[in-house]
């Protein structure tokens, strides 16, 4: 027993000095605590190594398979990193235009009368800023970007004059590429450098488009061309440009639900794409060419097939000035009047009869020089955005334009919804581009500041009618409402010399009637019957005109003269109309 109890003793003696030996521990919950923070510290030192090597593990990857990759794979990594940078550059002006547009109007001009000259002052500034920015991201950003600029200089008569005179400059506004960039394309599509597929070739451009840059070159046997070399970089950041617009636009539409505009990015990004084949371009030239031999004042540059390809466009090379150059085309002695005629009537040709219509006619695609005839002749450039319309949507637009320069109000609206719009009358205007008035047939070419103030009231008190306008529409249409709209402007800028309606409308009645005489049958296949059909039909239009014009002359004299006399009394409506 005694012996047991030594044992029993002996041992929690020894337990007594192994615990003496250890540090006092806490309490349970103390010890629990310290074992999670020494979890917790092992787990951060984790992530914190993991961070360290992706860190620094991710870009050498990046680096040593970028320089392992092939340049086209190279090429396609810098777009992939400068697209996010485009994203980026494009998101903020947009923002920053915003919240500039939102102090001006809120908090600098607040309370001010808005036809005070400090408002309109400070307004003016305002947008200045706006259109500086824009122009800077458009040409930091190139591409598509300068593109969509371009298009808004043809709505001169809807955005303030600040937006106009600074959106100009992207008209010959593009970024120069480098030197090897060129010959890095050339030997990619020919497997040759330039100096070798052509005589002599300026690496310097001679202009530069949204798309692509212009160089002068010589063929082997001597034949000067111009040499059209689409960005080495377009294609691969194509479809990056178009998914940024369109998150620009969801952001935009998230902010404005009225402002809704990337269903027409989406109808027009398949033509647009059609841009960067020159192979398309070209074909589209030699359409054109073939469908407007006929005016004899229209030249289309000869495409050089051997020495093309989807993104190098040869041609031959023409001389000329730009078409709103007005000091330089009267230096050649050439009339505006005829100039701003031929230019009306080719785009309206094509609108109203061929169908196969050139959707970018800015002034930097239509170049004047003196023909044989001593006259003026237009030189056609850059065909790569065309857009068809169908004949039953022809024949409706023929119709529908007749009816406007007529006053036919019925006809007007039966036109309207032949091509699928109910909202006549607004689309009419949106048509013209101008206030129609169904008192009276004249339609000025330019604008009074009444009319200018009308059209604005209207685009901003209407914008939803006329966004529904749009979407009913052939699309199509959307392409031929950019044609109509630069052409306008065009001839604005030539001071308006010809009478834009009236020679669009004769252009649409011999269109409709040329569409009619080519009706299945053997006797619309004759010429001569051909002929008389349009002549007919452009007779009875000038006609009508001349005689509905007669008949409210008539109209106003008799209603003045028994006005005179006491037989009647006049309303202010009345007086406005006789006025």
């Amino acid at each position: 027993m005694t012996g047991e109890t030594t044992r029993r003793l002996r041992l929690c003696l020894r337990h007594t000095a192994l615990l003496a030996r250890c540090p006092r521990g806490g309490s349970p919950l103390q010890t629990t605590r310290s074992f999670s923070s020494l979890r917790e510290g092992k787990r951060a030192g984790l992530l914190w190594k993991t961070f360290v090597g992706i860190s620094i593990g991710a870009p050498t990857v990046a680096g040593v398979k970028y320089a392992v990759s092939e340049p086209r794979d190279r090429r396609k990594m810098r777009v992939g990193i400068e697209g996010f940078g485009r994203f980026c550059r494009s998101l903020s002006v947009g923002l920053l235009i915003s919240v500039d547009y939102w102090w001006t109007t809120n908090v600098a001009l607040r309370g001010l009368d808005e036809s005070s000259p400090s408002y309109l002052a400070g307004m003016s500034a305002c947008h200045q800023r706006a259109a500086d920015h824009i122009v800077e991201g458009a040409v930091r950003n190139g591409g598509i970007y300068i593109k969509l600029g371009q298009g808004l200089c043809s709505f001169n008569h809807l955005l303030p004059p600040e937006y106009i005179h600074t959106l100009q400059v992207l008209e010959d506004k593009a970024l120069n590429r480098r030197y090897k960039e060129v010959d890095a394309l050339f030997q990619e599509d020919f497997n040759k450098t330039p100096e070798q597929l052509f005589k002599t070739f300026d690496y310097e451009p001679i202009a530069a488009a949204s798309l692509a840059q212009v160089h002068k070159a010589e063929l082997p046997d001597g034949t000067p061309v111009a040499v059209k070399v689409q960005y080495i970089d377009l294609r691969d950041r194509f479809d990056g440009d178009i998914r940024t617009l369109e998150i620009l636009l969801d952001i935009v539409k998230f902010m404005h639900p009225s402002f809704g505009f990337r269903w027409v990015l989406k109808d027009l990004k398949g033509t647009l794409a059609q841009e960067l084949d020159f192979e398309n371009e070209a074909r589209n030239s030699e359409r054109c060419a073939e469908e407007l031999k006929h005016f004899k004042f229209i030249v289309v540059p000869k495409v050089f097939w051997e020495q093309s390809s989807k993104r190098v466009l040869t041609a031959e090379f023409c001389e000329g000035c730009k078409i709103n150059n007005v000091e330089e085309i009267k230096r050649q002695g050439l009339s505006l009047k005829d100039t701003a005629d031929k230019l009306i009537r080719t785009f309206a040709e094509q609108i109203f009869y061929t169908g196969f219509i050139h959707a970018d006619p800015h002034p930097g695609n239509v170049l004047v020089r003196r023909g044989p005839d001593n006259k003026a002749e237009l030189v056609l450039l850059d065909h790569g955005l065309y857009e068809y319309l169908s004949q039953c949507d022809r024949v409706a637009l023929c119709k529908l334009w007749r009816s406007i320069v007529l006053r036919d109000k019925a006809a007007m609206e039966k036109y309207s919804n032949a091509l699928g719009v109910t909202q006549y009358f607004l689309f009419c205007e949106m048509l013209l581009q101008r206030p129609i008035s169904m008192r009276e047939l004249g339609l000025s070419n330019i604008l009074s500041r009444e009319d200018t103030s009308y059209m604005r009231e209207m685009a901003v008190n209407h914008f939803e009618s006329i966004m529904q306008v749009l979407k009913s529409m052939p699309r199509p249409m959307l392409l031929v409402f950019r044609n109509l709209n630069t052409v306008r402007s065009i001839n604005i800028s030539l001071g308006a010399p010809a009478d834009r309606y009236f020679v669009m409308a004769k252009s649409a009645v011999r269109g409709w009637g040329k569409i009619q005489a080519e009706r299945p049958g053997m006797l619309p296949r004759l010429w001569v019957f051909r002929w008389m059909r349009t002549t007919w039909e452009s007779l009875k239009f000038e006609l009508s005109l001349r005689s509905e014009m007669a008949m409210m002359s008539l109209t106003r004299s008799f209603l003045n003269l028994l006005s005179r006399f006491g037989l009647i009394s006049l309303d202010a409506e009345m007086y406005e109309y006789l006025r």
